[in-house]
Parts: structure tokens; C-alpha cells; sequence
């Protein structure tokens, strides 16, 4: 199977790393991914600067594409110019940090898989529950596992998968849970500092969630000790609402 891996926390991500190595065993493995850190950059691509490419080897051997853009922009320009021909599946990941709740919204991990979803090629989002440095090759062989399980299946085209993995060992995870998006409030704080030229200035320092999360949702789900996996889509239409204002249309000129 030829797959095509991606990341937002840079092509020399661990992570990403770990992925490679567990798979190319076994499949025809592509790495396109950001030159640097592109972590909660959303779904941005890169119009008014030209994208780069350059190849990247490791250990004396090729392993990928890094190109000084987003990850979305690393999936289009992977797909549409760098590969012969559209991946069978698209991998964004491993992420240091779960990518759950309203984070998902922010993720340029997300926004990779999304991306390939709207190119109609399956994909997954994988990010792990710790910020911590970490090994991340358990995370990696239950992601191969995964996946052996889910091309077995089918889903909807245009629906990407959001997984995220508890960051304990193998036989700590208690299981798989297919979830919602849970849409708790982050906990904004912000630091006020001031630098050495008596400039202030503002350090994103919130951490968590405002409230406990409802069963049945991704939070809940990792905090439980499972797997969490939710489907999720880039249309954002709220059908309810569109359907209230059709048959009952709130105003009727400008």
C-alpha cells in the first residue's frame, strides 16, 4: 500500500519518525511534511510566498520532502506534484499532544488529514495524550494496527478520522472508543511579560479544559485510558439552523 506521511511538528519530528520506521516494513512509505514546526496553524496554505522543496536524508539514506509551508500545503503539493500518483491513505502524525475538543479546530495535524479528505483520500490524524518527551514507537505499532483494521472498512468519502492515543504502555490502554468531538472551552491564560526593552508582551500559558468532559467524547475518552477515534468533516454547515431559515426565513430583504 503506498501512504503518504505528514506532520505539523516538522519533517525531523520524532513522531513522524517512528511512523516511517514501523511502516515501511511492510508498505510503500512517502514523507512530505513541513520544514519547521507548523503546530496550530489550522487549516492556513501558503499563497502569497512561493513553497519550496527540498529532499531530506537520514542516516545517509532519503527519506521525504520538507517544504517551508503549512500542512495542508504539504499534503496538496504532495499529492498533486511530488508523488506519480494519490496516496492510498494519508497519515498526519504522531502528534506530541492529543488533538481533541476544540483543539481540533486549531490542529495543522487535523487540517493534513482534512486536507487529504477533501482530495478524497482516506485519512487519519494521530496524536498522542502527552507533551512530554517520549518514545513514540508504541504509539506507532497501535497506529499500523489500526489501520490494517480500518482499510478493512469503509467510510464516507470527504471524513477524515481524528485518533488519539493515551501515552501509556501497551497493556495500560483499555480499549477503543468511537467518539465525538467534545466541545468543552480551553482555558485561556495569558502570561504578561516584558523584555529586556520594557516591552510588554503576551505568552499563551492556559492549560486543559474550563469543565470535565460528557461521556461519550474524545476528552473523555483519552482520560478514561482509550483510544479515542471521531470522524469529522469540513463541512461546517449547521443543517438544523439552515433548514429553520429556509422554511421559516428569519428576513426576506436586505
Amino acid at each position: 500500500m503506498r501512504l503518504l506521511f505528514t506532520n505539523d511538528d516538522g519533517i525531523f519530528a520524532p513522531g513522524l519518525y517512528a511512523l516511517y520506521k514501523v511502516f515501511k516494513k511492510t508498505h510503500k512509505v512517502y514523507v512530505v511534511a513541513p520544514e519547521s514546526e507548523q503546530s496550530a496553524v489550522g487549516h492556513a496554505i501558503t499563497l502569497s510566498n512561493p513553497l519550496r522543496v527540498k529532499q531530506v536524508y537520514r542516516n545517509g539514506t532519503f527519506y521525504g520532502h520538507a517544504v517551508n509551508g503549512t500542512p495542508a500545503d504539504a499534503v496538496k503539493i504532495g499529492v498533486n506534484e511530488l508523488l506519480d500518483s494519490p496516496p492510498e491513505m494519508v497519515i498526519s502524525g504522531i502528534n506530541l499532544g492529543p488533538n481533541v475538543g476544540i483543539n481540533v479546530l486549531y490542529s495543522g495535524t487535523v487540517s493534513a488529514a482534512t486536507e487529504a479528505a477533501i482530495l478524497n483520500i482516506p485519512s487519519i490524524a494521530v496524536s498522542l495524550d502527552t507533551y512530554e518527551k517520549t518514545d513514540f514507537t508504541s504509539a506507532a505499532i497501535i497506529t499500523k494496527k489500526l489501520v490494517k483494521k480500518l482499510l478493512k472498512m469503509k467510510w464516507p468519502k470527504g471524513i477524515s478520522l481524528n485518533i488519539n492515543i493515551p501515552a501509556l504502555p501497551l497493556e495500560k490502554i483499555k480499549g477503543i472508543a468511537f467518539t465525538r468531538q467534545a466541545t468543552i472551552p480551553i482555558n485561556d491564560r495569558f502570561e504578561k511579560r516584558t523584555d529586556p526593552r520594557h516591552r510588554v508582551y503576551y505568552w499563551e500559558a492556559g492549560n486543559g479544559f474550563l469543565y470535565s468532559p460528557e461521556p461519550g467524547t474524545d476528552v473523555y475518552a483519552l482520560r478514561q485510558g482509550m483510544v479515542s477515534i471521531t470522524p469529522i468533516h469540513h463541512d461546517l454547515t449547521h443543517y438544523v439552523t439552515l433548514e429553520a431559515f429556509i422554511h421559516n426565513p428569519p428576513f426576506n430583504s436586505v
